[in-house]
């Protein structure tokens, strides 16, 4: 207990930051890992490493101590081979963070317009109990999946994407990707999940589109011909049961610095008080001509 309290008397403001540094780099690798299948083999290395280094040390066992210390550069070149998968999503995943640093940029009226056009076409979809799976663009280029496809490059409609996903059309098996307003390919490859999925109820669309979302930023939206369900996946993660007006406002939450981007606060208060006004003009007008 002395020996702590000389140590905490002589900690200074440096040594608390970098400690708190290398614990968030700690938290940061663990976050990234989990749900994941290295998981149980980084359960598995830690305690292997617990357990060497406390017979070696406290038995005093030369002949393990010194294999210990001849493994150590080995076990540090092979780690980031056995976590490969894991490391490069969580890198891709910090790339992400850092590019939303910069606003985005885009026209809000043609990504609302493009939002309502595919929550249309869903809705319609599940009505009629044909599979769909949609994949959203971001700032992940998707031009690798899309060259596995066939190449669109056609305006967004309601009618054309009920008609990719008719089941009896060729382009029915596979993904849709979407770039901005436009169908860039259809029947296209995703990779699927390597995540452990406990809910035997997601078919291989669900595993695609958490696959891909797992490896990009993209957003893909799934809807199931055997329960008519709609589903939308992100960051590996995937949301289900849902309908047409939560799904639009599940869009819009994703989409929400693009679609609240723009008008500075004053801007804001002066178009506000102008729609104020105008409807107020348009009402007196009303009653004006119906007294007359």
């Amino acid at each position: 207990m002395s020996d702590l309290l000389w140590y905490l008397q002589r900690l200074e403001w440096i040594d608390a930051l970098d400690i708190l540094l290398v614990a968030l780099i700690f938290f940061w690798l663990l976050y990234m890992v989990r749900g994941t299948r290295a998981v149980p083999l980084l359960r598995g290395v830690i305690l292997l490493i617990i357990i060497v280094t406390l017979l070696s040390g406290g038995m005093r066992l030369r002949a393990l101590g010194w294999l210990t210390d001849k493994a150590l550069p080995a076990l540090l070149v092979a780690i980031p081979v056995v976590f490969q998968q894991e490391l490069r999503r969580a890198l891709e995943r910090l790339g992400r963070a850092g590019a939303l640093l910069s606003r985005p940029t885009g026209d809000r009226a043609t990504l609302e317009q493009t939002l309502t056009t595919i929550t249309q076409a869903c809705h319609t979809l599940a009505e009629r109990r044909h599979g769909a799976l949609i994949v959203l663009e971001r700032d992940a280029g998707l031009q690798e999946l899309a060259d596995t496809g066939v190449f669109l490059n056609a305006t967004i409609t309601q009618e054309l994407l009920v008609t990719i996903f008719e089941p009896h059309t060729t382009l029915h098996d596979g993904a849709v990707i979407v770039r901005h307003e436009r169908v860039l390919a259809a029947a296209c490859v995703l990779p699927l999940s390597t995540a452990f999925l406990a809910d035997r109820e997601l078919g291989l669309r669900h595993r695609s589109a958490i696959g891909v979302t797992e490896e990009s930023d993209a957003i893909a939206i799934v809807v199931s011909e055997e329960r008519g369900s709609i589903s939308i996946a992100h960051n590996g993660r995937i949301i289900r049961n849902l309908d047409a007006k939560r799904l639009k406002a599940v869009l819009h939450a994703f989409y929400q610095p693009v679609l609240e981007r723009a008008w500075p606060r004053w801007a804001a208060r002066a178009r506000r008080a102008f729609d104020r006004g105008r409807k107020n003009t348009a009402s007196l007008t009303f009653f004006t001509r119906e007294e007359s």
